[in-house]
């Protein structure tokens, strides 16, 4: 709250009117052991104006960097307009539409998010959000169980995201819910089907196919919907929705398309933000919809005949029932999904595209740049969307520390996470980057690489 105007007099008069004598009285079922004594370590008071001031210098020491980083959240151009409107208060201060006769405008704004996102992943339904990319796949996992009914088996490949892998089995693992992981094509940086051979005829639930994977490269999907389809496991596709607009959607993969689409919504008109709130997307063909947790506005008439909004095919045991509900962790996300409605809205499928296009232009530019460094070599061959993978001949940790010292995030280092890809890093470019951004980054990296990177001179024979 930006500013509080209740005078000493006011206060004195509310705690009158509920007939209690002090503030400290409203907290009295907080025991006296768990109270503090000691005055509080504060510094003096200041004035708004010096408070300002302040909080601008301490922002000014933050900087500001030309941002290379994106394994799974990305900066994105946001329009104006995105947020004015998002946070009038008719969005911003709504609440859970269970009473329809008053939330008609919010539910005809989830409705039409619903009709977007349905139209972009090329399933028949899908939800109102859930709580962000990484739980949505985990539902989708258990909601795969679920529709299987016998196999209780999930393969997950290592080009999903690895924090999206961990969250998946730290919502499954007490459901007796096995994740079976297994690897990818060294040279090209996707899933190879002959690697799924081993699985053949198993009793398996579902397959997760990402795309474009952690890497930025894209997967040979219509092989894999194929595979998981004729070993009777259902196909979860894991999607980036910019990308979705270059690329085939997930209901149209392989011979039938996928069965559950998931991922986050971040990249339609969410700010990075220190890592979030986001939102989580997912849609299911009709045949599964009964099993798909979270809200569904649907469209109907009222008595009269208008046309109105409602929620539908949710029963009251999804919020009171725990044994009855499909879910207990299906956290919506309202406001956001609001945003990105918009987003989605003003940019229209032609904008949307035109942001994917600037985005693979941008990736292809700064990779020949970057790669035309000596000591900087690609490391996977296969197609990428906005996103790929450099090798480099020395430590990835001080080249990033050296290119943050010139205001630049040069990308994420994979040491952790991939161990055997030796000193790696993932370097992402949106449609936010200029030529000169580019150029920028590819000189600094140039001038660093080459100062680390000295190759060793020839040692001369000895004449004999």
């Amino acid at each position: 709250m930006p500013f509080i105007p209740h005078t000493e007099e006011d206060i004195r008069a509310m705690l009158k009117s509920i007939g209690i004598g002090s503030i400290d009285e409203l907290f009295g079922e907080i025991p006296p052991a768990l109270c503090s004594n000691r005055p509080a370590q504060l510094p003096p008071a200041l004035t708004e104006m010096e408070i300002a001031r302040l909080l601008r210098k301490r922002a000014e020491h933050d900087g500001t960097y030309l941002n290379f980083i994106g394994a799974g959240a990305y900066e994105h151009h946001i329009p104006a307009a995105v947020w004015q409107i998002a946070t009038r208060g008719e969005f911003y201060s709504s609440y859970t539409p269970y009473q329809a006769e008053a939330s008609q405008g919010t539910l005809q704004l989830l409705y039409e998010y619903q009709t977007m996102m349905a139209s972009l992943l090329a399933l028949d339904v899908t939800n109102a959000s859930l709580y962000d990319g990484a739980s949505a796949l985990a539902e989708a996992v258990l909601m795969a169980v679920r529709a299987h009914r016998t196999a209780k088996r999930v393969l997950l490949p290592r080009t999903l995201h690895p924090m999206w892998r961990k969250v998946v089995k730290a919502i499954v693992r007490n459901q007796s819910i096995e994740l079976v992981e297994f690897g990818y094509d060294a040279q090209a940086g996707h899933v190879s089907p002959d690697a799924l051979h081993a699985f053949n005829r198993q009793d398996v639930a579902a397959l997760v196919v990402p795309q474009p994977n952690f890497f930025g490269v894209l997967e040979p999907v219509d092989e894999l919907v194929d595979w998981a389809h004729c070993n009777h496991m259902l196909a979860v596709a894991a999607v980036n929705p910019t990308a979705l607009a270059l690329l085939k959607p997930p209901g149209e993969w392989g011979t039938r398309g996928a069965d559950i689409a998931v991922g986050d919504g971040q990249p339609l008109g969410v700010p990075l933000a220190n890592g979030g709130p986001y939102f989580g997307f997912m849609a299911c063909r009709k045949a599964l919809v009964r099993q798909m947790p979270g809200r569904v506005v649907g469209a109907t008439r009222d008595i009269e005949g208008r046309p109105g909004y409602v929620l539908t095919l949710q029963a009251r045991e999804q919020h009171i029932r725990r044994s009855k509900a499909t879910s207990n962790i299906c956290t919506n996300q309202g406001l956001i999904v609001t945003a990105a409605t918009i987003y989605m809205a003003l940019l229209g499928r032609d904008g949307l595209e035109r942001v994917a296009r600037a985005c693979h232009a941008n990736t292809l530019t700064l990779l020949a740049q970057l790669t035309a460094i000596e000591g900087v070599d690609r490391v996977f061959s296969a197609p990428v969307f906005h996103e790929f993978v450099l090798r480099l001949k020395t430590p990835v940790a001080p080249v990033l520390h050296a290119l943050r010292a010139q205001g630049i995030l040069g990308g994420l280092d994979l040491a952790q996470d991939y161990p055997d890809l030796g000193p790696s890093l993932l370097v992402c470019a949106t449609e936010t980057k200029s030529e000169a951004d580019l150029e920028h980054y590819a000189e600094n990296m140039a001038r660093i690489v080459g100062k680390r990177f000295r190759p060793a001179p020839c040692a001369l024979k000895p004449e004999l």
